[in-house]
């Protein structure tokens, strides 16, 4: 009996990182192992690179750059040999300019990606206004027909006008035959 309640209990407690889950439905919150790696925010990460790209793409980086390549060069052709720390073919120059071109270019492509992504969902934002607009537009196009139908079924004022213009001559017709009955009965 008590074997089942340890059993209960143990499938009661809520799932931790290493250990063997007490429900398949359920996904695991942390990771398994001992070793228990620090997380980064991908979105933290992708600005970051969007600002080192935004800066690589500047004329002031080309400026910096010029300016560094040129200090190195001159401190290691002009200056003792004892300070100098990379003589003529500059390899170590070669070697930095390799390392930062080889960061630099995943995190211009990280940047173009995350564009892309904004520039995705901006097309399809605009997708879903210009389809609300074109649906707002066939129900505006249809009420106008509805109304046109309407109106042509419904008295205008230039018919209302010539219907009571043609009504006024009727009873002005009337008014006369009426007069000339009385007068012909008072002359009798």
């Amino acid at each position: 009996m008590r074997a089942r309640e340890q059993r209960g209990r143990r499938e009661e407690r809520p799932s931790t990182g290493g250990g063997p889950r007490s429900r398949l439905d359920q996904p695991r919150t942390g990771r398994p192992g001992l070793i228990r790696l620090p997380a980064w925010d991908p979105e933290a990460f992708g600005k970051l690179s969007e600002r080192i790209a935004r800066f690589l793409g500047t004329g002031r980086f080309i400026v910096w750059m010029t300016v560094v390549i040129i200090a190195w060069v001159v401190w290691n052709t002009l200056l003792p040999v004892s300070v100098r720390f990379d003589d003529y073919p500059f390899i170590f120059l070669t070697l930095m300019l390799s390392l930062q071109a080889s960061y630099a270019a995943p995190l211009i492509l990280l940047a173009q990606n995350r564009q892309d992504d904004r520039d995705r969902v901006n097309m399809e934002q605009d997708r879903a206004r210009s389809d609300r607009n074109i649906a707002d537009t066939e129900y505006l196009t249809r009420e106008v027909a509805a109304l046109r139908q309407g109106l042509g079924e419904v008295a205008t004022r230039a018919f209302i006008s010539s219907e009571l213009g043609g009504i006024r001559s009727e009873l002005q017709a009337l008014l006369k035959e009426i007069d000339e009955r009385r007068e012909s009965a008072d002359t009798l």
